[in-house]
């Protein structure tokens, strides 16, 4: 499927030339734009979305470069409120959203932007033309379901709501994840892997098949590249296999082929 999109990954390095903040809550190894661009072509993949790290703190200069070099992929970046950046240019060079964490738990790492960032930006975000994208988790969702159906900008949330496997689907904050998604708030990205152990990732189809049915309109597919933190880390061909055997065939070309489409150009 060469058209296809990976909606979720990351690159850093090399550090030589783009080293990583100081205050940073993780060092991970290099990851250059040469060994993504090799990924998409044995995922037999067209396009990708390239997420700020939180490594990075405030500095683009990585993004900024990636997308300036291969303009065939889209950037999600990282700001905060108080840094007072212009945003009208940011769609012209290839950005699309703006990425922000509420985690329950240890909380967000540092060089995160969060939830006050997102609702303080908003109305520049909307006249930009970017969406938000999140990274939270299904315990903290309900409590913040009427901020994110008041906001002017699209919201994509990742990694599948942080979903509690143990709590199962018809737990409030999956249904809080299902309604939002139901009702057109947010689009999700499916990647089930981060909220399960990797020897019970099939525990996560129920998931899976619950957003099919909700509004596959509005899922993507992220492979989390390099995955970070996860020992061992998955194969991400692994993973695109395993969501093209959960997924319908028809389904499996909307979810990568038309629904990045849409969002991303």
């Amino acid at each position: 499927m060469s058209t296809g999109w990976d909606c979720h990954a990351h690159v850093f390095g090399p550090y030589a030339a783009f080293p990583l903040a100081g205050a940073r809550s993780y060092t991970p190894p290099e990851a250059p734009l040469d060994a993504y661009l090799a990924l998409l072509q044995r995922l037999d993949l067209a396009r990708g979305v390239l997420v700020h790290a939180s490594a990075y703190g405030p500095d683009h200069a990585l993004l900024l470069h990636v997308l300036e070099a291969a303009p065939h992929l889209r950037g999600v970046m990282v700001v905060r409120a108080e840094e007072q950046r212009d945003l009208s240019g940011l769609r012209a060079r290839g950005v699309r959203g703006l990425r922000f964490s509420h985690r329950s738990g240890a909380g967000n790492f540092a060089g995160s932007a969060g939830l006050d960032d997102l609702v303080a930006l908003a109305p520049a975000m909307a006249d930009a033309g970017l969406h938000a994208e999140l990274w939270t988790d299904t315990a903290v969702l309900p409590g913040i379901d009427a901020t994110l159906r008041a906001l002017p900008v699209t919201v994509v949330i990742d990694h599948m709501g942080g979903f509690e496997v143990e709590a199962g689907i018809d737990a409030p904050g999956f249904a809080t994840l299902r309604a939002l998604l139901d009702d057109g708030h947010a689009w999700i990205k499916l990647c089930a892997y981060r909220n399960l152990p990797g020897t019970e990732i099939a525990r996560g189809q129920p998931f899976h098949q619950v957003l099919l049915d909700t509004n596959p309109a509005q899922l993507l597919w992220g492979s989390d590249w390099p995955h970070l933190r996860v020992d061992p880390a998955p194969d991400a061909a692994d993973l695109l296999a395993l969501f093209r055997d959960w997924t319908p065939d028809a389904l499996a070309q909307r979810i990568l082929v038309d629904n990045p489409a849409a969002l991303y150009d």
